[in-house]
């Protein structure tokens, strides 16, 4: 005799089974879950560079328009010297001139990778030179890509130096580099003391961001007539730096060589640095547009580098 069939407590069973089957169809496997996470890493791996890119250009964006807060700064400088432009020393004179407590030059700090106070003191941007221009502002004067320190720098806490930018260093009163009104390291090109002693204010520089293991004084020379970097432009913004011309408009140069781009550290560059034919576009673009020769053609003319 067969017995009773319970019709509340097998319906009862039934919804348990029923739930319990949703439920395992609504959850992951392990093969699932494991996909899923390679797809989303396979995503994320296509749209990190990209992001990285846009980033990259938009500290660009930020540093170009710093660069042209320069060029508005060296013709308010120049308007307020009687058309002089202003001191532009190496490390010698720049030291010498504040130790006597002068402050004569364009930015009036010396950067190192040991621990001088000049690497980190904003207060001292702002004295003397360009630095009044700036109403306090010491932002300006650093790349927020530039972040490289030293090892004992690092260790001592400190995040980042505070200049990333240098003036040509044929523009102004070359102290301790000068001879006779000469640049003893372009003898045969032109120093151009006022503003209006430039031919083509439009093509030639007047400030650059510099890379961090060549930037040391504010003095940026490279010279002609010897095809080695002695000090080398940034490459911060995806393989590039800003310039300000003399005329105060500002532009983004993208380098051509990798030569020109060693990483953004210390001693990555090993200065002075020659510069091969086969790699000498970028070398021969920034010479061009550095000075002219003391007796050029009546039609000045950059080359096409």
């Amino acid at each position: 005799m067969l017995a009773p069939v319970d019709h509340q407590k097998s319906g009862l069973t039934g919804a348990l089974v029923r739930r319990e089957f949703a439920s395992a169809q609504k959850a992951f496997t392990l093969v699932e879950l494991l996909v899923v996470i390679a797809i989303v890493a396979i995503l994320a791996s296509l749209a990190l560079p990209p992001l990285a890119r846009a980033k990259g250009r938009g500290q660009s964006t930020y540093c170009l328009n710093n660069l042209r807060q320069f060029g508005l700064a060296l013709h308010l400088y120049a308007g307020d010297h009687e058309d002089t432009l202003p001191y532009n020393m190496g490390r010698q004179g720049t030291r010498q001139t504040v130790d006597s407590g002068e402050f004569l030059n364009w930015v009036n700090n010396v950067m190192t990778w040991e621990l001088d106070p000049d690497n980190t003191n904003t207060a001292l941007l702002m004295k003397g030179g360009l630095g009044s221009y700036f109403s306090g502002a010491t932002t300006v004067y650093r790349c927020p890509s530039d972040t490289a320190l030293s090892a004992v720098q690092r260790q001592a806490g400190w995040r980042e130096r505070v200049r990333s930018i240098s003036m040509n260093a044929m523009l102004g009163n070359a102290g301790e580099f000068l001879a006779g009104g000469v640049n003893t390291n372009n003898p045969s090109y032109r120093q151009f003391f006022r503003m209006s002693a430039v031919p083509m204010p439009v093509q030639i520089f007047a400030f650059v961001e510099e890379h961090p293991d060549s930037i040391n004084d504010g003095y940026f020379i490279n010279r002609f007539y010897s095809d080695q970097w002695i000090d080398l432009p940034a490459s911060y913004h995806n393989g590039g730096a800003n310039f300000t011309f003399a005329d105060g408009h500002s532009e983004f140069r993208r380098w051509a060589h990798a030569s020109t781009m060693p990483p953004a550290r210390p001693d990555a560059a090993g200065l002075p640095m020659p510069v091969k034919e086969s790699d000498s576009a970028d070398f021969k673009w920034v010479l061009d547009r550095t000075s002219v020769r003391k007796s050029p053609p009546a039609k000045y003319s950059l080359s096409p580098y």
